[in-house]
């Protein structure tokens, strides 16, 4: 079997580098004897429902408004995640994937509505290292990223924050959380990427992709000396 990890709108939704996270997750497929291939999903192709994870990346307004209308015109990914598919949303993608979000300029664009946030620009701009202390289950140690946002996340009733913020700003409404998780779908503002910077969080979406309860361990010392050189960062 060959775990396909869908790469959506890298194209438009891909200005912070956040494709590394479909890298990371091939190559800690194949470190452990698994098949696995890159699907990039562009503004040329439909998005299909039948991929094994999906990953989106972060953006600007513009191309926020093109990602929101391709994916309401291909509901691929709606229909995935409905499923139970694993979907990782990054920064301006958890915002697409919302209920609504407002622009810069204050126009207000409905989002695709898979998960129950809304979002609105704050004053200031939430830019540097943030560390949070995870709030799922299957988490446990500190989470690690750089966040790089304007938008302020409020998450509705059907909507759990990710984690807890120890240091930086998060969701940006006050509430001390950062990130979403709702149903099979976890947003996060942290870019890194953030796969890279969070193993654990990678090897949770693994393991929700190929239904087991817990993967074999890959020792890698640079990764927990990266981890150890941010968290003091």
């Amino acid at each position: 079997m060959t775990v396909r990890i869908g790469l959506v709108l890298p194209d438009v939704m891909g200005t912070y580098g956040d494709g590394g996270n479909a890298l990371v997750l091939r190559q800690r497929l194949r470190m452990r004897g698994h098949d696995a291939e890159i699907v990039e999903i562009t503004l040329a192709d439909p998005v299909p429902d039948s991929l094994d994870i999906y990953t989106l990346g972060g953006a600007e307004d513009s191309a926020q408004r093109l990602a929101t209308r391709h994916l309401q015109r291909y509901p691929g990914l709606q229909q995935a995640a409905a499923k139970g598919t694993p979907v990782l949303a990054i920064c301006a993608a958890i915002q697409v994937l919302g209920q609504w979000y407002e622009t810069s300029t204050g126009e207000r664009v409905d989002g695709v509505g898979m998960i129950d946030v809304t979002t609105a620009p704050q004053e200031k701009r939430a830019i540097g290292e943030v560390t949070t202390a995870p709030a799922i289950a299957g988490l446990t140690a500190p989470l690690t990223g750089f966040e790089n946002h304007r938008g302020g996340t409020k998450l509705g009733g059907d909507a759990a924050g990710l984690a807890r913020v120890t240091r930086g700003v998060g969701n940006g409404v006050g509430d001390g959380l950062e990130g979403v998780v709702q149903g099979s779908v976890i947003g996060t503002y942290m870019h890194g990427p953030a796969l890279a910077r969070n193993p654990e969080l990678a090897d949770l979406l693994l393991c929700r992709a190929l239904g087991v309860a817990e993967l074999p361990p890959l020792p890698l010392p640079e990764v927990e000396q990266l981890r150890r050189e941010r968290l003091r960062a």
